[in-house]
Parts: structure tokens; sequence; C-alpha cells
């Protein structure tokens, strides 16, 4: 029995599609949701559901009672995400799951003094944790989604610049989607015991990147232009947007150059190359 974490957000979602089309038989498949109103669906699909909360261990053992391989898609709370996977690898040692595959973070390295630190800790004291868990455990660390970059960058063909602090570092950004078709193959075969893979692109790209190929596609001419993150914080201040502080030391890693890692590990796990962003931003921006 697979059991998938999330099954309501996007990524445990798309996984589970990816699970079906990749021959998976519905009741082959348990999904772990917090709404059962928003899980209506995949019970329509013959998936078990069970309803759990990651602060609620008692629960936990209960959903994960019969388990064999579990897909834990880390919790989206950053300020209590260490301890509800705790309470999940807790639940899931109790329950006797034979092995876990975890969504972690993509990185150069565990530094605490890296930009990315705040944005890694949980993920790096989960992979500690599994390490020593006892369990059969696979870690895929994920790359920044390539969907995001849109939202990153704003309403490009009206303002005609993206104002963002990375400089001219990097990111190897790869399709979510891609991702969950990585775990669900990973899922569905074995072989994945105690790895890592680095679930990022091939090739990694700056804004520069993001804006001539934009004004490629749309003929219409996208600057890009780097503050400081002090003139990047007054300016999110004066235009009324909040994001979290975290997001921001993302766009500063990669103005630092650690977001640039990039592998083979999705060429290998889908079995051909992952979508390149110009394919991406072509679907996007199409007129």
């Amino acid at each position: 029995m697979i059991l998938v974490t999330g099954a309501t957000g996007h990524f445990g979602r798309l996984t589970i599609n990816h699970l079906l089309a990749k021959g998976a038989h519905p009741k082959e498949i348990t999904a772990l949701a917090r709404n059962v109103e928003k899980a209506n669906d995949l019970r329509k699909l013959g998936i078990k559901i069970v309803i759990a909360d990651f602060d609620d261990i008692a629960a936990l053992k209960n959903a994960l009672t019969g388990v064999d391989k579990l897909l834990l898609v880390s919790a989206v709370d950053l300020s209590k995400r260490y301890l509800q996977h705790e309470n999940v690898i807790e639940a899931a040692i109790a329950a006797k799951v034979k092995h876990i595959i975890y969504t972690s973070g993509a990185r150069k390295s565990d530094d605490p003094n890296s930009s990315l630190y705040a944005f890694m800790e949980a993920h790096i004291k989960t992979e500690q944790l599994l390490y020593t868990s006892g369990l059969d455990y696979t870690i895929l660390r994920n790359g920044l989604y390539m969907e995001l970059i849109p939202a990153f960058i704003g309403d490009v063909i009206s303002s005609k610049t993206i104002y963002l602090p990375a400089q001219t570092g990097e990111v190897a950004v790869a399709l979510r989607s891609e991702m969950a078709e990585a775990a669900a193959s990973v899922l569905l075969s074995g072989g994945h015991e105690k790895k890592t893979y680095n679930l990022v692109n091939t090739k990694a790209y700056s804004y520069n990147d993001v804006a001539g190929t934009i004004a490629d596609i749309t003929n219409v001419h996208i600057k890009y232009v780097s503050p400081t993150k002090e003139d990047f914080l007054d300016a999110l201040l004066k235009a009324g947007i909040s994001i979290p502080q975290e997001y921001v030391n993302i766009l500063i890693g990669q103005a630092n150059g650690e977001a640039d890692l990039v592998s083979k590990d999705l060429v290998k796990l889908l079995g051909r190359e992952p979508t390149i962003l110009k394919s991406y931003l072509a679907e996007q921006y199409a007129i």
C-alpha cells in the first residue's frame, strides 16, 4: 500500500495522478488529507481517504497502519515544519511503515551561514532524522518549481520589467509536475533505498535568461533590474506587498550562487530530459 500525504495539495495530487497514469490500481493508493470535502474527487476514483493532521500523532499512527511506502510531502507551515515531520516519522515507525520517500529541498550545502538555511533547516533536520530512523528512506530534494516563475516576476508584459534581487545568479528550475512524476516512479519501483536525488534541471537559468526568453516569445522588450535586498524590501513595503523572509532569502541565495545546482537525476527517474525553461515560457506567454 502506498500512502501520499498532502493529497489535496499541488504536489500530492500530481503524484497520485502520475501513479494512476503509470498503472497503479486505485486500491493500492491511500490519500491522507485534512479536509474530507477536498478529497471527494479522489474518493470517486476509488482511492482510500484517511483524515489526519500532522499535529495529531495518534491519528497519524492509525492512518499509516498497513502502509508499505509513504510519500511524505513536506509540510507547508514553515514555523512547524520540522515538528510535524517528526510526528509523521514517529507514527511511521510505530505503524511499521517500510519505506519513506521525503520531498526535501535542493541545495549546494548545509552551511548555517547560507542565505537558504532558514528555508532549508527543517529539511536538513528531517533528513537527519530519517538517517537514524531505522526505516528505509529516499530523499527527493526538490528544486524551485518552474511553475512559480510567472508569480515571481509578476505581470511583465505590462510592466516590461523583472524586478528581483537575484543579481546574475542562476537557478535550475524544473516543473513541479515532472518532480511529482519522478516521485511516482520511485514509489512504483525498487532500488531507491538510502538514496538521495536532486530533482533540479540539467541547466540553470538567470532572470536575464527569463527576460530574454519572454521577449523573444512576445516581441515585447523585457528588462531585468536587480536591486539590493534593502531596496527590494522597501519597494514591496511601498507597494503594500508582504512575502515571507524565507522566500526573499531564496532570491538572495540565488544572487550568492547558492541555487545553481544542476543534476541528471530527473533524467534518470523520468527516462527523458526534463522540460526546459523556454518550452514552459512559450506555453505561458504564447500570443
